[in-house]
């Protein structure tokens, strides 16, 4: 099939501007990752633009050499992996609830739940409802209220108001209740909304901090994110910088600088999300447009 030259235009077009968004959106994580591999006393020379001109793991060294960091990576990764499974479960039983229209009073209770989308009691009820629940200072303050999403449940509600009936009834008609429907029957059907959601609620606890710097006040407590909001201040202040030159002095050296550590602890907090993104791409892709529509 021969193209017209309108055609030929618009592609090019059309691959011109899909490459400079490639180009935008990917160099900013590109020059973190030089700038982080990079020694400090020739960042500072400046020009650092493709790649490192003076190779240096200092500033990951001197990141990880602090034993709190990896105490953050452990609390981190443990509220990932029970925060996340249990925040789809939850989610998916009750949106599977909600989506029964024999469920008497459904739309009051799927609107009871949107309500609090839009109204919250502010910051200091919520503190005084977690301390009176003794969640303060608990590893549970990351887990419990973080498993219900109501927009992500409105996604998957949908999502199941969209598989036919027949498959409910035919289950019933076979002697199944709900329990058996919904785990033998509905969850396989429903694998990448929930895919994508759990991707999500995965990337919520990792990135999370202000749950972690409000409500715990105990050092093991704390996660990734709060620590290296912690680092990145001290480094700003130069008290770890001062430290970090200090023992870089016997070889005439900076090892360090507050850009070359903010950029590894920017590395540091990221890394582990894009290794796992390849892997649930597809489930992503596919999940945001079956449940894409609201209703």
């Amino acid at each position: 099939m021969v193209k017209s030259r309108n055609d030929l235009f618009f592609m090019s077009f059309v691959y011109l501007f899909i490459a400079a968004v490639f180009v935008v959106t990917f160099y900013p994580f590109w020059n973190i990752l030089i700038i982080s591999l990079n020694s400090a006393e020739d960042t500072l020379r400046g020009n650092l633009y493709f790649w490192p001109r003076d190779f240096s793991l200092a500033s990951y060294e001197q990141i990880l050499s602090d034993g709190e960091i990896w105490t953050a990576i452990k609390v981190t990764t443990l509220r990932t992996i029970i925060g996340t499974p249990l925040a789809v479960v939850v989610i998916s039983m009750l949106s599977y609830t909600l989506s029964k229209r024999e469920l008497v009073g459904s739309r009051f209770w799927t609107l009871y739940f949107i309500f609090t989308m839009y109204f919250g009691g502010g910051l200091i009820p919520y503190y005084m409802v977690l301390k009176s629940l003794h969640l303060i200072d608990n590893f549970m303050v990351y887990i419990l209220p973080s498993m219900m999403n109501v927009f992500y449940m409105i996604i998957v509600r949908t999502f199941m108001q969209q598989l036919p009936q027949e498959l409910d009834e035919s289950a019933k008609i076979d002697g199944a209740n709900y329990l058996q429907i919904f785990f033998r029957i509905i969850l396989p059907l429903t694998t990448p909304v929930l895919a994508t959601i759990g991707m999500f609620t995965a990337i919520m606890h990792w990135n999370s901090w202000f749950d972690s710097y409000v409500f715990t006040y105990d050092s093991d407590l704390k996660t990734l994110q709060a620590v290296l909001v912690k680092i990145l201040n001290q480094y700003q202040t130069g008290s770890m910088v001062n430290d970090a030159q200090q023992a870089a002095d016997a070889s005439k050296r900076m090892a360090v600088s507050p850009d070359t550590i903010r950029m590894a602890a920017t590395m540091v907090a990221t890394l582990p999300i894009l290794m796992v993104y390849p892997f649930l791409q597809k489930y992503f892709v596919k999940g945001m447009t079956l449940g894409a529509v609201k209703s």
